[in-house]
């Protein structure tokens, strides 16, 4: 048997903020998409992005609930640069995304920061520090 990851889904309770968001970050999403209730993203490489309303999941899954506390998942997008990595937190931020970490150079030689999309995930920018 071979198994590979194929999809990484969201639940959302607004799509057009979600995808709103992930636009800001610097995904191509197509226009008009906000009004559907399940979307989905193929990214270079094959690996598919995914956002399905409370609703849909609920329609197969009536039983879900929101999680509570911690997030264990976090996608994490690179960036070209330091300089860009500031540029999209800030940019974020001033759009409405919660900054929960603003950007700092980690000991691991990364420039990194930690946003929340509209439905409290965090979602990790990061950049290789200059040598």
């Amino acid at each position: 048997m071979t198994v590979r990851l194929d999809l990484i889904g969201f639940v959302v309770a607004d799509m057009a903020a979600s995808l709103d968001f992930y636009r800001r970050v610097g995904l191509e999403i197509p226009a008009g998409a906000e009004s559907e209730d399940h979307v989905e993203l193929t990214l270079p490489g094959g690996l598919r992005l995914g956002w399905d309303t409370i609703d849909v999941v609920r329609s197969f899954d009536p039983d879900w609930v929101a999680p509570v506390g911690g997030h264990r998942m976090v996608p994490a997008f690179r960036c070209d640069s330091v300089a860009e990595l500031d540029e999209l937190f800030a940019e974020c931020v001033s759009n409405g995304a919660g900054a929960h970490k603003e950007p700092w150079d980690a000991f691991w030689g990364q420039r990194y920061a930690i946003l929340l999309d509209p439905d409290g995930n965090s979602v990790e920018l990061f950049a290789e520090l200059a040598d």
